[in-house]
């Protein structure tokens, strides 16, 4: 356990900025009275996350490997923050549809019939909770892999 402190911390780290992103969308209308720009604005969490990951390697290359860091040290160490973060993902998914935004499958379905993106029951297929946590459990380990490898890359730092 004490081998993964910071995977776990940097984890812990991007959950909470997860559940913060998502208040933020809810309070600014996102999920209701702003909900036709929600698709575009939803996509800029891209920025934290990423960041995130950075500000992660690097410390697990500071902290953890003493200044320098393999590429390979950097992917592992951004692979268990990716499955770290995929575990808590359903229970992120959840507390978001329960509490955070109760209404926002609802506002989504009316939303897109309304538009005629789709038809009500393409919507209500498409907007609830169990596809959702399906996403979030394919999305979640290959949007985590794809900025790891990425990452690594441009945080990994050899021995002089």
């Amino acid at each position: 356990m004490k081998k993964f402190k910071t995977e776990i911390k940097w984890a812990l780290v991007f959950v909470g900025m997860m559940l913060t992103w998502m208040v933020l969308e809810r309070l600014t209308g996102l999920h209701s009275t702003n909900i036709d720009k929600h698709a575009l604005f939803t996509n800029l969490i891209a920025i934290p996350a990423v960041a995130i990951y950075v500000l992660a390697l690097l410390d697990k290359r500071k902290t953890d490997y003493g200044g320098t860091m393999s590429y390979k040290q950097g992917f592992m160490a951004g692979f268990v923050i990716t499955a770290i973060v995929t575990l808590f993902s359903p229970l992120i998914q959840i507390l978001i549809s329960i509490a955070i935004s109760p209404d926002y499958f609802a506002n989504m379905i009316a939303y897109a019939v309304q538009e005629e993106k789709m038809t009500q029951q393409e919507a209500e297929d498409f907007f609830n909770l169990q596809n959702y946590l399906i996403q979030v459990l394919i999305g979640t380990p290959f949007m985590g892999l794809i900025t790891t490898a990425v990452v690594a890359s441009f945080t990994k730092k050899n021995s002089p």
